[in-house]
């Protein structure tokens, strides 16, 4: 995307180190990514309430939520997916800068977008999770019948059923949501966090 060479970047007099040693931890992106029905959005809020009760700064964005009023413009296209993606990788990095650990929920189907997110930051800031669980136990948990209204066509481009989903080749961590539970998941990220340091600001 070309920018307008009028428009120029402020910089902030306060900065991002600063706002994290404020916090007390660093600022990250949790990045949950799986089949609708995986568990993304169950589990980052469950992992946000536990960050919360230690005094972390955090922040859901959850897909159904943001298509509400930041994306409600766009369609299931895979034109409006990857531009949903762009807005919010871009919407974490701002974040992100802010000091806040940021866990997003959505489907992102394709390697490409997410690929795209984990590039405008730095390393270490882009933390992939994995919601594994088969499509059909995804259909099972569907409480919204969407996956029945996919099979009978009257939804279009839903992700397993008519539209592609391309799973991490290399997250950086794998959440067996169809047989591992909630508790034993939250865990699992934040023994992540803790031994990377990200919880201490170190």
């Amino acid at each position: 995307m070309k920018l307008n060479p009028d428009i120029y970047k402020h910089q902030s007099l306060v900065s991002r180190d600063q706002r994290q040693r404020q916090a007390g931890h660093r600022s990250v992106i949790l990045w949950f990514t799986g089949f609708s029905g995986s568990g993304k959005s169950t589990l980052a809020h469950a992992v946000e309430e536990a960050l919360f009760k230690r005094g972390c700064r955090t922040f859901v964005f959850d897909g159904d939520n943001v298509r509400h009023g930041l994306c409600a413009d766009l369609g299931f296209s895979e034109a409006d997916r990857t531009e949903n993606i762009r807005r919010i990788g871009e919407m974490s990095k701002l974040f992100i800068e802010a000091g806040v650990i940021v866990l997003t929920a959505f489907i992102s189907p394709f390697k490409a977008d997410r690929q795209k997110v984990r590039s405008l930051v730095d390393e270490g800031d882009f933390i992939e999770i994995y919601c594994s669980a088969p499509i059909e136990v995804c259909e099972q948990r569907d409480v919204k019948g969407l996956y029945a209204k996919a099979r009978a066509g009257k939804i279009a481009n839903f992700t397993g059923i008519s539209s592609p989903y391309e799973p991490p080749l290399n997250p950086e961590l794998v959440m067996d949501t169809a047989n591992q539970s909630l508790e034993q998941c939250v865990s699992a990220i934040i023994k992540y966090l803790e031994e990377r340091s990200i919880l201490s600001g170190r």
